[in-house]
């Protein structure tokens, strides 16, 4: 059993401190940003009591997935280069959406 905790410890040292670079940092930036999304929408749904999708869960969206792609791209992961890259067009989408609904009510005032 101590040899298990013994590789257990050196596995995460190997992963989480060896590989600590400012590509990681990044990568570890870029996730919180990402995740914070989630935290945006639950804050905004809980005051609505209602579930409610704010802009900033799109901003958040967009700046997370931005630099999740560039991390992705450096580290040469196909997988999670495709999956940032597909994402950008739909946080993109939603916030042009929501830029011509701003603009059509403009008008309409």
């Amino acid at each position: 059993m101590a040899d298990l905790f013994a590789q257990l410890a050196t596995w995460f040292h190997d992963v989480f401190v060896k590989q600590l670079d400012a590509w990681v940092i990044l990568g570890f930036v870029a996730q919180i940003c990402f995740s914070m999304r989630f935290v945006v929408q639950w804050i905004a749904s809980e005051r609505a009591r209602r579930s409610v999708v704010p802009v900033a869960f799109w901003f958040f969206s967009l700046g997370g997935g931005t630099m999740l792609l560039v991390y992705a791209i450096q580290r040469e992961d196909p997988v999670f280069i495709a999956g940032q890259g597909m994402g950008l067009f739909i946080y993109i989408r939603n916030l042009w959406l929501i830029a011509n609904e701003k603009k059509a009510v403009t008008k309409v005032d």
